[in-house]
């Protein structure tokens, strides 16, 4: 295995790790930025306000992008077991 091979695959390993976890983070945060201008608008100090919305709207999030991060996944892990062969010739 060299080093090249080895860069690479960390490379898409990474570059698929932010791809499926993107939406389940973006919910989150545009979920987090909202309770966060009506905790200032109401001047409800709340720490825990936030947590239960964010929870939800992840949950949500996880079922409707479900299906499609299961597929990138399958197909990272195909590409991944389809060239071991070059990975395991020395």
């Amino acid at each position: 295995m060299s080093d090249t091979t080895v860069v690479a695959v960390i490379r898409d390993a990474l570059g698929t790790v932010l791809l499926v976890s993107a939406p389940m983070l973006g919910i989150g945060l545009v979920v987090g930025l909202v309770i966060s201008v009506f905790q200032a608008t109401t001047q409800i100090q709340e720490q825990t306000l936030t947590f239960v919305p964010k929870i939800i709207a992840v949950f949500v999030a996880m079922v409707v992008f479900g299906p499609w991060m299961l597929r990138v996944l399958v197909e990272f892990t195909g590409g991944i077991l389809g060239n071991l062969h070059q990975v395991t010739s020395w």
